[in-house]
């Protein structure tokens, strides 16, 4: 038997690599949230002796007992979430959505922008219980859920009907670029994309956040005038210091700053608030401003416009193979239309390879971290810090003892060891 009779086929070929890439990212998962769970489980009846004077153990035991269920109900995401792209590519999920709505409505951009609509609703529809069981089982039963289930659904509502009237009109230009932008379609789309990032940034305070939370200008004068004046030493402005009703949904609490350009400003939840001292607050906020100095969210969006470039270029590629559809699961129309398909195909496969570079990001992201504690300790003293973070672990229930592993590949903040280590030496 001749060679080229024994040979796969591109489409089979490129279903052989994608399931393998599916499995060895569900493997490789599950094995690391295993890891986790049994390693914290482990270290859970002792302090570590770092913080055997400043957390007591029912906090520490609390918090492995919160890290462990929080891991496995992700277990279980994994595992349906896997399930879920399965059946809508390979099974032919995506194919039996394309016909049934190009028997409705056609292939036009309202048939393409319905098929987007419908690969999104289905994994919605498939998060949602997951999402109600992490909210009103596990946040409830480690105290930090004051959501009530109105405020649940809607959020969701309203996420839909943003998402609705931002996502929409981008789709639209995306698939109207795909078909009468000729070959450097992607390069104009890339713009798109990156024109409607900056726009979101700029929306986002002011008018896409306050549906969701109350924000009130900072009333404390005291803390007015020492954030003013850490701002000042630092070079930063913002458009103002506001107070977020964070303690209507969750008691966990944050400081962070938002927008771009004129637009930027700085949010405290009322849960940090209440929980840190003055001198503590200002540590917290000047670990913030670090990224701002350090440039990290420049960084970050020149990576992220980066990366998205060179996918839409593949994109653009991949959308001229036929192998690419069939491949994964679907056979393109003859008469032209595909586009929309090809846009869900590469969204609903793309996370699974890009899941093996996860190490690096988190890498970057944990060296952002230690660098904006470092310029914290020159602008404060570096104890506050120390004492706000300990207060934070204890609050928020997070563990002190991840598994190292899974500390490497996902972990975007240093572990708490390391990072007290690290900013004691500046103090």
């Amino acid at each position: 038997m001749s060679t080229s009779s024994t040979a796969l086929s591109p489409a089979l070929t490129f279903s052989v690599i994608f399931v393998i890439a599916v499995l060895a990212m569900v493997a490789t998962k599950l094995w690391l949230a295993s890891r986790q769970v049994r390693f914290v489980a482990a270290h859970r009846g002792a302090v570590p002796a770092q913080f055997a004077a400043t957390i007591p153990l029912a906090a520490h035991q609390r918090a492995a007992d919160y890290t462990v269920a929080r891991t496995r109900l992700g277990m279980i995401e994994i595992v349906l979430s896997a399930v879920v792209l399965i059946a809508l590519t390979l099974l032919g999920g995506v194919q039996a959505i394309d016909l049934g709505i190009s028997d409705l409505i056609g292939r036009d951009y309202v048939g393409q922008i319905a098929l987007v609509a419908a690969v999104l609703a289905v994994s919605g529809i498939v998060e949602l219980p997951l999402d109600y069981y992490r909210q009103f089982v596990i946040e409830e039963r480690f105290g930090f859920n004051r959501m009530t289930r109105a405020i649940f659904f809607a959020d969701r509502i309203k996420g839909l009907l943003i998402g609705a009237l931002f996502g929409i009109p981008l789709l639209f230009v995306v698939l109207w670029l795909m078909k009468q932008a000729g070959s450097l379609w992607w390069l104009w789309t890339w713009v798109v994309w990156v024109a409607f990032q900056m726009l979101v940034l700029v929306l986002y305070p002011s008018f896409i956040a306050p549906l969701f939370n109350k924000f009130e200008p900072l009333r404390d004068e005291a803390l007015r005038s020492r954030i003013e004046a850490l701002m000042q030493r630092c070079g930063f402005a913002a458009k103002g210091l506001f107070v977020m009703d964070g303690s209507r949904r969750s008691a966990h609490g944050n400081a962070y700053f938002t927008g771009f350009g004129a637009a930027k400003r700085i949010v405290f939840f009322d849960t940090l608030l209440a929980r840190l001292s003055g001198s503590e607050i200002e540590a917290v906020l000047a670990h913030e401003l670090g990224h701002f100095k350090r440039r990290h969210v420049i960084k970050r969006m020149v990576v992220t416009f980066a990366i998205s470039l060179v996918l839409l270029f593949v994109l653009g590629w991949l959308t001229q193979r036929v192998w690419f559809y069939e491949g994964l699961g679907v056979r393109p129309s003859l008469l032209g239309g595909n586009d929309g398909l090809a846009l869900v195909l590469f969204f609903l496969a793309v996370p699974v390879f890009l899941f093996f570079v996860t190490p690096f990001s988190s890498l970057s992201s944990r060296k952002h971290e230690f660098e904006a504690d470092a310029f914290a300790a020159t602008q404060t003293d570096a104890q506050n810090l120390v004492n706000a973070l300990v207060k934070l672990y204890e609050d928020n229930a997070s563990t002190l003892t991840p598994d190292p592993l899974y500390t490497a590949f996902y972990y975007s903040h240093p572990p708490a060891s390391q990072r007290i280590d690290r900013l004691l030496s500046h103090a």
